[in-house]
């Protein structure tokens, strides 16, 4: 079979790496070898490196499964993204990632590259749920098993913030600077985060250290958005004929592609600006634009569309009743909006119509529906919180709610870290409150929603309607 690594004949009008990749040295670690990775900070990475060539070659982690990371060495690193717009689809050969490594089977070779002066930067894209945060505390989760192991044996790390600090203690013993930590998962203020969890990881072994990176270490907010659906055979069929190799590692994504970053950096940066990346005194207005109008608005559409048995989100799209119920929902969400510099909101909501339409795109709903008890506090309840401060009744909010419960109902299952706890609630319906079952979750939803009866009153009516 010829591949990406082996073939010399790719299609001349395949853009490919316009440097020299023999002499590209690794300067990040990227933790999260995923898709929406290879198709968002590797692709900035490689534009920022072919303008302004700096030894930012990135060293590639994957947690747990070795597949992509075994893909990639076949590969010698290179895979391509297929952009699909209006204007037909453009295959790219990403060759930015330098060295590829499943934590799981090499944990030494991964602190050896954290603790090596070469690594500069370590980002994040791991999913909510790997960070291990207590949605109740905003702390450690003691419970989660990844922060149980790492605490019981920290030179020895299984999960994310268990490596992150054993890193850092090793750059410590070395006399070496910390590394930065850029978060680009969707948690609000991502970087705050991240450094609270650390910290308290680091003080559990040595306070000194959890010092240390207190003083020295760096953890910028960031705001990332692409939509980056998951690969299937007909991807790698369609990068097969744009390439004329085949690539088991191709991802299809959209052209659009943001990056907002706090400039807030331990031993330099890549000069992502060039790429197109946007760096800002603080992100949060960009932040809770994206979470509230783009991923709020998913959760809505994934839903919906589960409900009516509706694969893609470009097929939710394409019916105009549930269009209207997105624009509904993205004009509640606006109102709880602070301005945001460069951001013309109407035109932004706009232009997020026309990419969930994107009928190139197949994303599925039940992706996006994943995980959804980590997502809704960011993406839906804290705008329902706010609406009701301000004196609305956050219906719209309201009715996410019931169609996250209707799916429940239908499925009879779901994909989500808290689904036991989800699912025990679910046997003990009340009749006469249907969705108590799920504010009897602890820490699921904030204390004031949980006790404003008049807003579940509207979560139960929603409900009623969408099971009639």
């Amino acid at each position: 079979m010829t591949t990406l690594s082996n073939s010399t004949h790719l299609k001349p009008n395949v853009t490919k790496p316009a440097f020299d990749r023999a002499a590209l040295k690794p300067g990040i670690v990227h933790i999260g070898l995923g898709a929406f990775h290879r198709a968002h900070q590797a692709v900035f990475t490689q534009k920022a490196i072919e303008k302004n060539f700096g030894h930012w070659g990135i060293v590639a982690v994957n947690l747990r499964s070795p597949e992509p990371v075994r893909a990639l060495e076949q590969q010698d690193g290179l895979y391509s993204i297929i952009v699909r717009g209006a204007d037909g689809d453009d295959a790219q050969i990403i060759g930015v990632t330098v060295d590829w490594l499943c934590a799981a089977e090499g944990a030494d070779d991964v602190l050896d590259y954290l603790a090596s002066p070469d690594t500069r930067i370590v980002t994040l894209t791991v999913s909510e749920k790997a960070y291990g945060l207590d949605p109740v505390t905003g702390g450690l989760d003691m419970a989660h098993p990844a922060i149980a192991a790492d605490k019981a044996s920290p030179r020895s790390p299984t999960g994310v913030i268990g490596f992150i600090v054993e890193g850092l203690a090793r750059r410590r013993e070395k006399g070496l600077l910390p590394y930065t930590v850029l978060c680009c998962d969707n948690l609000p203020s991502n970087g705050h985060v991240v450094r609270r969890l650390v910290l308290e990881m680091a003080t559990f072994r040595d306070p000194e250290l959890a010092q240390w990176i207190s003083q020295e270490g760096k953890f910028p907010c960031s705001m990332v958005d692409r939509i980056v659906p998951a690969a299937t055979d007909e991807t790698r069929a369609r990068a097969a004929s744009l390439l004329g190799v085949d690539d088991k590692l191709a991802i299809e994504t959209e052209p659009f592609m943001q990056w907002v970053i706090e400039d807030d950096f331990v031993l330099g940066r890549p000069a992502w600006e060039d790429a197109g990346a946007v760096f800002a005194q603080s992100v949060v207005p960009y932040e809770d634009m994206k979470l509230r109008l783009l991923n709020g608005s998913h959760t809505l559409i994934a839903h919906l569309g589960i409900l009516h048995d509706l694969e893609f989100v470009r097929d939710v799209m394409a019916v105009p009743e549930f269009v209207a119920k997105v624009e509904r929902h993205m004009e509640a969400a606006t109102a709880t909006l602070d301005a945001v510099p460069g951001i013309d909101l109407p035109f932004y909501r706009n232009q997020l119509l026309e990419r969930f339409a994107n009928p190139t795109i197949a994303h599925r709903n039940e992706q996006i529906a994943m995980d959804t008890s980590q997502k809704l506090p960011q993406r839906i309840l804290a705008a329902a919180v706010e609406t009701l401060e301000a004196g609305g009744d956050g219906a719209e909010f309201a009715y996410v709610v019931a169609l996250w419960i209707a799916s429940i109902h239908k499925r009879g299952d779901l994909n989500d870290p808290r689904r036991d706890d989800i699912l025990d609630a679910v046997r003990n319906i009340d009749a006469n409150d249907p969705s108590a079952f799920l504010f009897s979750v602890k820490g699921l939803f904030p204390k004031s929603l949980v006790e404003n009866l008049a807003w579940r009153d509207l979560v139960n009516g929603e409900l009623a309607a969408l099971n009639s």
